[in-house]
């Protein structure tokens, strides 16, 4: 193929991504349902700019205000930068969510970078696409698209960006790591892919490596910790000593028990939920992974070897992919949602793709130094090299072109649209009832209308909540209504 026409082809399918990217981003921040845990992640910010502190309406949590909520485990790298954004007048679900949404475009961006770094333009085209390809939508707890409020899309990108600046500036990687953290709580699993990223950066060998590793690892190390540091220095500051240490034993008991009630799942249900959860047939997905993988491993090792940046980059995108999937298929107390490890996929799935095409350049570099002509194993070798490469390009494209360019969204119970509509035929009730408090019958999607209408949120069975307002969809007198949604007055 001429260079012109590899130029063209390479232009095309960059449109084709960039269209696709638009369309998604602009269905998820104006057309997909705005869903309970946005609409509950929302309520911290909203009370931030409201003088009542860093808390939730505590709807999980026995429906009273609750600093510093451990339910609430998007954290203060989105929560905040959304609080700003609402603070400049623009409407608070649409100012909310483009803070993710901007997280999306750096995670693309981080991702373009690092395929140039291992092998050129088109492994940058490779990585870039893969995300799009990836469908977190499944119900009951979804990531609807790239402006969800929600914290897994930002705990990726900082996670991409960490890998960006690891080889020149660890200290920042360091930093970046830390705030991935406190996007989203299960980032921590992403340690164990930098540790090791560290060390293949190091120089020397045996002792001298572990000793360079350590020497250039503690400072990223300890900044790693400090962005929580000062988020558990703001609880302690604001709940007191004996409520800070209920705080910390709230969250070591919602870490343990995944925050919900469910029967106990299984390493193979896992793996297989991971392996349908893309736009593509679950044979693409299959054979994209092994024999991607085992075309990796081969250019390994018939190459004429890989540069330490490239390798460190390999390393830590197979560990941490390793550590998210690991841990999330065996803990059997986590549902069977593809969300939790949502941020390892996003970050270092697309890395691994992008290593495909450095394989497949490395395994021809490898052929031309061969003085005899190529046997029939290297020819072998050619022919799995170019079926990854295309199994790969042709699902992250058809990913691409299903979820974007043609509009395939999840199924849910109501556009942003449609509920802006109910919220403002509520409106004459709630602006002469002027409620406080609104209790949810049941937890689900009146939620967010109830915080759309600018009331604090609760749950109807809470005891804080026995005489408060109730919005839901069945009511023997209903004070107000609008579709299916009923505000009863309190049995």
């Amino acid at each position: 193929m001429s260079r012109p026409v590899r130029t063209t082809l390479f232009w095309a399918a960059l449109a084709v991504i960039i269209a696709a990217n638009i369309a998604v981003a602009l269905q998820s921040l104006l057309v997909l349902h705005f869903w309970e845990d946005e609409a509950f992640n929302l309520t911290v910010p909203l009370n931030l700019l409201e003088g009542l502190g860093y808390a939730s309406d505590g709807a999980l949590s026995g429906s009273t205000l609750t600093p510093f909520d451990p339910r609430i485990s998007t954290g203060p790298s989105v929560l905040l930068p959304a609080a700003a954004v609402i603070a400049l007048g623009i409407d608070p679900v649409i100012g909310a969510r483009l803070v993710p949404l901007l997280y999306w475009v750096l995670l693309l961006a981080g991702l373009w970078i690092l395929g140039r770094r291992i092998g050129g333009r088109w492994a940058g085209l490779l990585a870039v696409a893969v995300p799009l390809a990836f469908d977190a939508s499944a119900l009951p707890s979804p990531i609807q698209g790239p402006a969800d409020l929600l914290g897994e899309i930002p705990a990726a990108a900082l996670l991409v960006w960490a890998l960006v600046v690891l080889p020149r500036r660890a200290w920042i990687a360091g930093l970046l790591v830390g705030l991935a953290v406190q996007a989203k709580l299960i980032a921590l699993l992403a340690l164990p892919a930098f540790a090791v990223a560290v060390w293949a950066l190091a120089p020397g060998t045996g002792r001298a490596r572990l000793v360079a590793t350590l020497r250039r690892g503690w400072l990223p190390l300890v900044l790693a910790g400090v962005p929580t540091f000062l988020v558990e220095i703001a609880a302690l500051v604001t709940l007191g000593p004996a409520a800070f240490v209920e705080h910390l034993r709230d969250i070591a008991r919602f870490i343990r028990s995944g925050g919900q009630n469910e029967a106990p799942t299984t390493v193979p249900e896992k793996l297989a939920r991971f392996v349908d959860s893309w736009h593509v047939p679950v044979w693409a997905v299959l054979v994209a992974a092994l024999v991607g993988g085992a075309l990796i491993v081969t250019a390994l090792v018939r190459s004429r070897g890989i540069d330490r940046d490239r390798l460190a980059l390999l390393l830590a995108a197979s560990v941490g992919l390793v550590a998210f999937l690991g841990w999330w298929s065996t803990a059997a107390h986590t549902p069977l949602w593809v969300r939790h490890p949502a941020p390892g996929v996003f970050a270092f799935v697309p890395v691994l793709a992008a290593f495909t095409v450095w394989a497949v350049q490395a395994l021809r570099a490898a052929r031309a130094d061969e003085v005899a002509p190529p046997s029939r194993r290297v020819r072998g070798i050619a022919v799995a090299a170019s079926l990854a490469v295309a199994v790969v390009a042709g699902s992250a494209a058809w990913g691409v072109v299903q979820h974007g360019v043609l509009g395939v969204s999840p199924v849910t119970v109501a556009t942003l649209p449609a509920q802006q509509e109910t919220v403002a035929e509520l409106a004459e009730w709630a602006d002469e009832a002027d409620p406080e408090w609104l209790a949810a019958e049941p937890w689900g999607s009146a939620v967010p209308i109830i915080v759309m209408l600018g009331a604090h949120v609760g749950l109807y069975d809470a005891p804080a909540m026995e005489d408060v307002t109730r919005l839901g969809f069945a009511c023997d007198e209903p004070l107000a209504q609008s579709g299916p949604f009923i505000v009863c007055a309190a049995p």
